[in-house]
């Protein structure tokens, strides 16, 4: 599933840069995360980097997009047509 950063966001921008996928953008209180392009960095790296990174928490999985493991590496395929998955 794609992630989701809740309202706990304390704007510190520590996530954006991490996402390998450019899926965070600012918003207009919080950061957002664009569930089309969030692959939970699935072909990327072993854990998602943005929790990782999180000072706060807020980052969790989206209530209402489920995606498993295959799916993730799916959308990781699309975006990145030229590029080989991590697999972890």
């Amino acid at each position: 599933m794609a992630l989701f950063i809740t309202e706990e966001c304390t704007s510190c921008g520590a996530c954006e840069p991490e996402c390998p996928n450019q899926a965070i953008s600012e918003g207009d209180s919080i950061y957002l995360i664009n569930a089309d392009l969030c692959t939970e960095c699935v072909g990327h790296f072993a854990e998602s980097q943005c929790i990782a990174v999180c000072p706060v928490a807020c980052i969790v999985p989206h209530p209402e997009i489920t995606e498993d493991r295959d799916a993730l590496l799916g959308k990781f395929k699309r975006l990145h047509p030229d590029k080989e998955p991590v697999l972890n």
